[in-house]
């Protein structure tokens, strides 16, 4: 390769690089395997070894991933630089390692331990009182104060009862996997999106606002490090471990002591071989040095300690033949297929099931019952079918392809709009009856004061509850309800069924939002029902008819065709009007048209406004509010903490506005 080749594959490279190390440390949204982006670096490594000349200070191979942000809380400067770690990722290259210690250093100790798959943060402790926690930002000079948050986590000690003046370590925050379970389960039970692994739902928990939903979702904490110390003395990592241990703060587990590469390369193995039966993820193994003073000696390069590296393990891959594809329809409606193969064991565990998330999945799979496949762990904890071994595919088999209609209930199955999730259309399907009832009884639709989420489970499972309609029809089971204590005493009960009784008179678009079609939300609900006027001529409404009213486009308009198409929905919108619920659109008065044809974003917390009060302000003067900036937005409303919609609002040349200036807009107009 000549240099001009090396040019031009080391700028793909960085530009690549830089766009996936952005959606790791900043969006926490990855989109390519940590064993994908480690190699790409690892080209890039190479190709500026053999080329110095084109080294730059910008490279992502010279500095520290992310950067610090701002949503989560204010910017605090480091005290000691949280590093990241030189990558190795053979067995000979973790020898020339540990070799090159021997060289430097006398008779050298090493730790080997777990790599944790998290989110580094660094406590300060002041007279052995917790008094700030902080993330990585950028690594080198700035991170965010997350301390509030860290102080509703439960591995982390806010008092040491034997702390020296000052201590600073660092850890890792992450998620156990039934905790990360838990939250996705719950997710989807409210209809918000999923995250797509622990270290994602930990890295963008950390960053709430809300420190109630930090707690509520259980972050982990282990510390890896002690960072600085005044007022006390340690001479190895093991020491200060055994120190921190004594205050009752949760270490690195089950880390240990070595002496040469043969110990170090062992427990790294043992590490590798047991990693699948952890109740967490981790992504590697990282040796360091144990002597403060061999750390010191031999100090650091502007990214990485010279006195550690972290191994990654490779991909374990095995072939293995597909048995079945199982489908289940998850609480949002949602059809889920699993391929069940003959079992494999991998990192340790035997497994014998992957999901095939969608329909896109198998087909660019080409996967069908029969294939042979190869299996991998994903995250060293999650099986994934990496690809279809063509050449021994029996001659009778073809790709598999998702039913068009729900294997739980028969009702019609639709594709979601911008999404490959096929979905099933029935209110009323067992499989996601749940979570209907929840989304209907909800704030943005019918707003049912009181009717939390144990009550509904408890009436769903005791045959109470089989549809939307049958909320109504509560009030008949009155003394039943009484005597079984579902939803209390006799106060509550009759409390929670008169709101449920004056709901019948609310806006027909909180009904229809309630129905919980795919692709209609509050916006598109409103639209429709100004258009049409009624729930009922938009459920006779063609599809044509539909896409006339702005903003539904064909794929919302063919939700909701199928949707009012399904016997049983239909039934239920003929009930509700049966049992005096309103399905008709008022007629609105306006304060202004000021905003007419004018679309907004609003982001942050606006001074004295909540964010429901000022789309109302917005949408009563004519206005209409979306949830993401585009090309379309006319004007965002930013608050403090305004966040990434700002900064694409700013890049697209939309005009911000803050509070006083959107009131001041229509103050214009009536002068």
């Amino acid at each position: 390769m000549d240099i001009n080749e090396a040019k031009k594959k080391i700028e793909e490279l960085r530009k690549t690089l830089e766009y996936h190390s952005n959606r790791y440390y900043n969006e926490d949204a990855p989109e390519i395997t940590d064993y994908e982006y480690d190699m790409m670096m690892r080209d890039l490594k190479a190709l500026e070894k053999q080329f110095p000349q084109l080294v730059e200070s910008s490279s992502p191979t010279q500095h520290v991933g992310g950067k610090a942000k701002r949503e989560a809380g204010v910017l605090v400067r480091h005290n000691v630089p949280m590093l990241s770690l030189q990558d190795v990722f053979s067995k000979e290259e973790v020898e020339d390692f540990v070799r090159e210690m021997e060289e430097k250093l006398d008779h050298p100790e090493f730790v080997v331990e777990y790599k944790i798959d998290g989110l580094s943060m660094s406590l300060r402790y002041e007279n052995g009182d917790l008094v700030l926690a902080e993330t990585r930002g950028d690594g080198i000079e700035f991170g965010e104060d997350v301390t509030e948050n860290a102080r509703v986590i439960d591995d982390v000690v806010q008092h040491l009862s034997d702390g020296p003046e000052y201590l600073e370590i660092r850890g890792e925050v992450y998620m156990k996997n039934k905790d990360f379970d838990e939250v996705n389960e719950r997710q989807e039970m409210l209809g918000k999106k999923i995250f797509a692994n622990p270290r994602n739902c930990a890295a963008g928990t950390l960053r709430q606002l809300d420190s109630s939903v930090v707690k509520e979702r259980k972050l982990s904490l282990f510390i890896f490090n002690l960072q600085q110390v005044r007022g006390r003395e340690f001479s190895t990592h093991t020491e200060a471990y055994e120190y921190m241990k004594s205050q009752g703060i949760t270490v690195i587990e089950n880390y240990k002591l070595c002496h040469n590469f043969e110990e170090v390369w062992d427990a790294i193995s043992f590490i590798g071989e047991n990693r699948g039966n952890l109740t967490y993820d981790i992504d590697g193994a990282v040796v360091k040095i144990n002597s403060y003073r061999d750390r010191e000696f031999l100090g650091n390069t502007a990214k990485v300690p010279r006195w550690a590296v972290a191994y990654k393990y490779p991909p374990e891959e095995k072939e293995t033949k597909i048995l079945d594809i199982e489908l289940s329809v998850g609480r949002t409606g949602r059809i889920n297929p699993t391929a069940v193969f003959e079992p494999i064991r991998l990192c340790g565990t035997t497994v014998s099931r992957a999901t095939l998330h969608n329909q896109d999945f198998i087909d660019d799979l080409g996967v069908g019952i029969g294939d042979t496949v190869v299996v991998y762990k994903s995250g060293e904890i999650i099986p994934k079918i990496k690809a279809v071994v063509k050449e021994k595919r029996p001659i009778d088999t073809v790709t598999f392809h998702i039913p068009e209609t729900c294997p739980v209930c028969g009702s019609k199955t639709i594709r979601e709009e911008n999404t490959a999730d096929i979905k099933c259309t029935s209110a009323s399907c067992p499989a996601q009856l749940e979570r209907n009832i929840i989304n209907f009884a909800s704030r943005d639709a019918m707003d049912l004061k009181g009717f939390g989420t144990v009550y509904i489970e408890e009436l769903v499972r005791k045959g109470y509850i089989k549809d939307i309609a049958d909320v109504f029809l509560l009030k008949n089971h009155r003394e039943e309800l009484i005597e079984l204590g579902i939803i209390g005493k006799e106060k509550n009960t009759d409390k929670l069924l008169s709101v449920i009784e004056e709901a019948k008179q609310k806006d027909a678009d909180r009904l229809f939002t309630g129905f919980g079609i795919p692709n209609v939300g509050k916006s598109a609900a409103k639209s429709l029902l100004i258009h049409f006027g009624s729930i009922e001529k938009i459920a006779d409404a063609s599809v044509e008819e539909m896409t006339r009213v702005e903003d539904i486009g064909e794929i919302t308009a063919n939700c909701i065709f199928t949707y009012f198409h399904e016997p049983a929905n239909r039934e239920i919108l003929q009930r509700l009007k049966e049992y005096g619920v309103n399905l008709e659109k008022e007629t609105e008065t306006l304060a202004s048209d000021v905003f007419s044809g004018k679309t907004f974003v609003i982001t942050g917390t606006l001074p004295t406004m909540g964010r429901k009060d000022a789309q109302s302000f917005i949408e009563s003067n004519g206005g209409k509010v979306t949830g993401s900036v585009s090309k379309k937005t006319d004007y965002l409303v930013a608050g403090e903490a305004a966040g990434s919609k700002l900064d694409k609002a700013t890049a697209l040349g939309i005009t911000i506005l803050s509070e006083e200036e959107l009131i001041n807009m229509t103050k214009k107009e009536e002068e």
